[in-house]
């Protein structure tokens, strides 16, 4: 018998971080990525998201987009090489507007995305991980209230905290100095799928489960910002 869920479009998926947050919400999930990802947990289409016919993306009642992000990072501001890697915010905002799905791009901070709503792990019991992430969308989001920063999990022996805090309960830093170790960063993002170098990139799962509940209410409303959205472009 055909799923009776919504049907979510993951862009971009890597191994799955925001597909499993989306399935959670109550999504049928079908990522797209155009590299292998043998550990994506759902339907799976190996294919350069950026050439897919606009008949197959509206054919989805919503969309999730995560364009690389490394163009856009503070590591990669600093070294000096942010142009190694491609600037995909523009052309998937293009593809995206106008086929009347609700949709939301997801990037790091520093990004050009347009009125992002931010979440950090702060704001989701259970998580033990910062990793502030920006999200856009043609649809009304809102987050939940944002708590002070803890200390974070250090191999820095120059650190005031240095030695004071235990890695199997505090905030850990999943990449950098901080490296926790692959169990450790699993148990920090809510993930028990992927390897260390998908923990490095993927955000925790509880970010687009809480996200999937505003695209949920569109689906089911038919709502749309859309048209405020040109005309906020436009003015």
């Amino acid at each position: 018998m055909p799923s009776q869920k919504p049907r979510l479009l993951d862009l971009f998926s890597c191994a799955g971080g925001a597909g499993m947050g989306y399935h959670r919400a109550g999504f049928e999930v079908v990522g797209v990525d155009i590299d292998p990802q043998p550990r994506y947990p759902f339907e799976f289409i190996q294919h350069d998201a950026l050439t897919l016919d606009p008949e197959f993306l509206a054919s989805f009642d919503a969309i999730h987009a995560s364009p690389p992000c490394q163009s856009y990072s503070d590591l990669a501001k600093r070294n000096g090489n942010a142009d190694a890697w491609p600037r995909l915010i523009e052309p998937v905002r293009e593809m995206l507007d106008g086929l009347g799905v609700p949709y939301i791009i997801e990037n790091v901070e520093g990004a050009p995305l347009l009125n992002p709503t931010v979440l950090c792990g702060t704001m989701f019991p259970g998580l033990r991980v910062i990793r502030h992430r920006l999200f856009e969308s043609n649809i009304e989001l809102d987050a939940p209230e944002h708590g002070k920063h803890p200390l974070v999990f250090t191999h820095d022996k120059r650190k005031a905290h240095y030695g004071k805090l235990d890695q199997n309960k505090s905030f850990v830093q999943v990449t950098g100095g901080g490296n926790s170790s692959i169990a450790n960063a699993k148990d920090a993002l809510g993930i028990d799928w992927m390897n260390k170098r998908e923990l490095n990139e993927s955000i925790p799962p509880a970010y687009t489960e809480y996200l999937g509940g505003f695209l949920m209410r569109a689906v089911k409303q038919g709502s749309l910002r859309g048209v405020a959205r040109e005309s906020e472009r436009a003015a």
